[in-house]
């Protein structure tokens, strides 16, 4: 048996609590970041007087839980959200109850819950993983689609014919869903093709679970 080398350091756990500490400090920091290109990507708006005008906010959304993960992709959205739900106009509105209790309501309460699902999808396709082969970028993709686009309608749309009084169900469908689904598949290929080529090269943003 080989004995241990007692020239050789242990690891040492100031140096491990470090490397954690600083982890969080840079995950604070992305999550910063993408609030901050959550909010740009609110005020890139088209048809501003429509019920539910054209923006790049779930582009931002897919982006943000793609490349930060679950946690602190959810953190970077939610706190936008928070914000303008206590007044601050940071979603290219007037912020408050009355925008986020709105015609566009409904999307802006998923927001959150599609950057946490896309950014769990996306930590268990890159978890031991460098890059994405071919299923796992399909996977990816699906993802995107799935929580980035479908899933936002799921309470934005019963939500506007909810609070309209010119809607019915079917009415909201088709103006608040059905112009909007090819632009949200594009963004999500897009999306798709940024997290491939960035995650891997992202520096870790959370620190590293050990065993006692």
């Amino acid at each position: 048996m080989t004995k241990p080398n007692p020239a050789t350091p242990a690891p040492s756990r100031s140096g491990s609590s470090a490397a954690d500490a600083s982890r969080w400090i840079r995950g604070i920091v992305f999550v910063a970041l993408f609030a901050a290109l959550f909010i740009a990507a609110s005020f890139v708006k088209s048809s501003p007087g429509a019920a539910v005008p054209y923006s790049l906010q779930t582009f931002a959304i897919m982006l943000a839980g793609g490349l930060l993960g679950a946690a602190y992709g959810f953190w970077s959205i939610f706190l936008v959200v928070a914000l303008t739900t206590v007044g601050l106009p940071l979603m290219n509105g007037p912020g408050g109850f009355a925008q986020v209790f709105g015609p566009t309501g409904g999307f802006i309460w998923m927001f959150p819950v599609s950057a946490l699902l896309i950014g769990w999808a996306s930590d268990r396709l890159f978890s031991g993983r460098s890059k994405l082969n071919a299923a796992g970028y399909i996977l990816l993709l699906l993802a995107m689609l799935a929580f980035g686009v479908l899933l936002v309608y799921v309470t934005g749309v019963p939500w506007l014919a909810h609070v309209s009084d010119k809607l019915d169900l079917a009415g909201a469908i088709r103006v608040g869903m059905i112009p909007f689904l090819p632009a949200d598949t594009v963004k999500a290929v897009a999306a798709t093709a940024i997290v491939a080529a960035l995650r891997p090269s992202l520096p870790a943003v959370r620190p590293v679970k050990r065993k006692p």
